[in-house]
């Protein structure tokens, strides 16, 4: 078939490799969100997507929006056979929706119909999920709530951060999707429609959602700290400024700590929460490197009885 690919940040990379190293569609243009500005210049970068299809010699769209009539009349030139879509940002019209034969497929990182929204793996990870995993299905109007074409499924680990797993479920959604237009366009492929049980939502997460509670059991703590890890980064408070938890690990036979205490020793630095207490194994204080949990308690000179948060 002839592709019209859309993705934007490098999380869509695979799946872009994964089709132009299928060798049996064509991947005629990508579509990519316009160029953003980045770092302490400001100054404006294109897109992982858009940096890899100029690598390879793709013609890049970058529309404004999506309902934008040279966008539309561009797409309509090329006339894609069906527009793959991994993670591209932009609420597609059904004008653009109705211009591919096939339509467009996205690839989503969650089992649908679990976990419905923009930050699919965060809330996996933050929910205690054992088991989640990659949809791919066909675009229409609703949130998430097309017909499903495939799946395949991931470990989340006792370990893993939305990061780490994110990494993961790109890499098997990409050969999930090279096999989904693989089989539409040979005929093998039927969407299935979701069922309606088992629908969950996963809103991005934003800043004040990844704020610690202390109150809350050390597994909810553990599960807040990966899950907005790398972004966008769990935070309490100490003596008054933003301290991000990078990296913390429940301690069950720590139980002598009330709820944000702290209790340092000479290599260790652990914080009470409302069950048992974790360790605080990377953190970050404000306008600072990340470092170890011990480096910053011995910086700080933690006193008896001190807490994390209000």
């Amino acid at each position: 078939m002839k592709l019209v690919f859309a993705g934007t940040p490098e999380v869509a990379v695979p799946a872009l490799d994964a089709l132009l190293a299928s060798g049996r569609h064509e991947v005629a243009a990508v579509v990519t969100r316009p160029d953003a500005p980045a770092g302490r210049g400001r100054r404006l970068v294109a897109s992982p997507v858009a940096e890899r299809a100029e690598e390879s010699g793709i013609e890049v769209l970058k529309p404004v929006r999506p309902k934008d009539p040279d966008f539309l009349e561009r797409l309509r030139e090329i006339a894609p056979d069906c527009c793959p879509v991994v993670a591209y940002g932009a609420l597609l019209p059904r004008v653009a929706l109705d211009i591919p034969a096939h339509g467009w497929v996205n690839l989503h990182f969650s089992l649908l119909p679990a976990w419905r929204g923009a930050a699919p793996v965060q809330h996996a990870i933050m929910a205690g999920d054992e088991i989640t995993g990659a949809s791919t299905f066909l675009i229409e109007e609703g949130l998430d709530s097309g017909p499903v074409y495939g799946t395949v499924t991931e470990e989340i680990r006792p370990t893993d951060t939305s990061g780490d797993l994110l990494t993961r479920l790109a890499f098997a959604g990409a050969g999930l999707l090279a096999a989904t237009m693989d089989g539409i366009e040979d005929g093998t492929l039927k969407a299935v429609p979701q069922p309606a049980e088992g629908v969950s939502l996963a809103p991005k997460v934003n800043v004040e959602d990844a704020r610690v509670d202390w109150g809350t059991p050390a597994l909810r703590v553990d599960r807040v700290v990966r899950g907005c890890t790398p972004a966008p980064g769990a935070w309490t408070t100490f003596r008054g400024e933003r301290l991000k938890i990078v990296q913390a690990r429940p301690v069950p036979e720590r139980t002598d700590l009330t709820p944000g205490q702290l209790s340092a020793g000479k290599n260790n630095v652990y914080a009470g929460t409302g069950s048992y207490a974790v360790e605080l194994l990377w953190v970050q204080p404000q306008g600072k490197k990340p470092m170890s949990g011990a480096d910053w308690a011995r910086g700080v000179r933690i006193a008896a009885g001190e807490t994390l948060g209000d």
